[in-house]
């Protein structure tokens, strides 16, 4: 039996898999998606902790710092594929490839991006005040340091960068779903989703969870940045980024790649046998 499956197959499965996401009950799915964000909280501060307290070489090769930073975050990522909790910015290519086969509607599509973003976000807060502030680990010279500069970073960036950079992040993020997908055995997910998450963190790119965890740490760290500030410089156009590298630049091309695909698989079957009536259409 193979361990890989096809393109194909992954879409197939994103498709399915989204729409029993979309339909889960409320408490379930947002239970779910707080233990998503508390996750990449998680990733995130161990990036934070590994990085920031690497103070010497920053200072004589920060190219390798992000590298660093980047090698250590997926840690969130991985643990949510592997462990069956959500996170919205998967759900941004997953959700928008079930609602365009029609196993879901447009209303259900919404409901489910939006309990997925707050449950993401409950967990990613919670986990930077009892986590990152309350166990001291962000409250170091150098951690509280580091954590502050990239968030004033974050949030002083024009409203198109930050979205440009959201749309390269998910469709980073949404690949790296792909791959996780694509491998039946622990290692190979794990390394499928490694690569494209270590790239998008270590360019420096924008994603809304993430950054859930972030900004809101080094408020509470003190850093000079309002709510307004971090929600409509930062929030706001990481977020609308990520749905559409999710959405438009992964659901919809592998959707409209495979997916009519297999209905002409279904009609060229159908023309085939005898009793072609008995072969169900597949795709609606």
């Amino acid at each position: 039996m193979s361990q890989i499956r096809t393109p194909a197959e992954i879409v197939e499965y994103m498709s399915h898999h989204g729409a029993e996401k979309a339909t889960t009950p409320t408490w379930r799915l947002g239970l779910m998606a707080v233990l998503g964000g508390m996750f990449i909280g998680l990733g995130t501060l161990l990036a934070m902790e590994v990085a920031g307290g690497s103070t010497g070489l920053a200072a004589s090769n920060p190219g390798l710092v992000k590298l660093l930073f980047g090698a250590v975050f997926p840690l969130g990522f991985i643990a949510v594929t592997l462990t069956g909790a959500d996170l919205f910015t998967s759900n941004c290519a997953g959700g928008f490839v079930s609602w365009w086969r029609r196993e879901i509607d447009w209303r259900l599509l919404s409901r489910f991006w939006a309990i997925s973003f707050a449950g993401n976000a409950v967990g990613a807060i919670a986990a930077a005040w009892v986590f990152g502030l309350e166990t001291h680990l962000l409250t170091t010279d150098a951690a509280t340091q580091y954590l502050i500069t990239i968030a004033n970073g974050k949030v002083s960036h024009p409203f198109w960068m930050t979205f440009t950079k959201g749309m390269l992040a998910n469709l980073l993020v949404c690949v790296a779903s792909m791959q996780g997908y694509s491998a039946k055995d622990t290692l190979g997910r794990m390394l499928g989703i490694w690569f494209p998450v270590m790239a998008f963190v270590t360019l420096g790119m924008e994603h809304s969870i993430a950054n859930l965890f972030i900004i809101p740490a080094a408020m509470m760290a003190g850093a000079d940045i309002s709510v307004s500030q971090f929600v409509f410089a930062n929030l706001i156009p990481a977020t609308l980024g990520n749905l559409v590298g999710g959405a438009l630049l992964i659901g919809l091309p592998y959707a409209l790649i495979y997916l009519p695909r297999r209905q002409a698989a279904v009609t060229a079957a159908k023309a085939e046998m005898p009793n072609a009536a008995c072969v169900p259409d597949l795709v609606p």
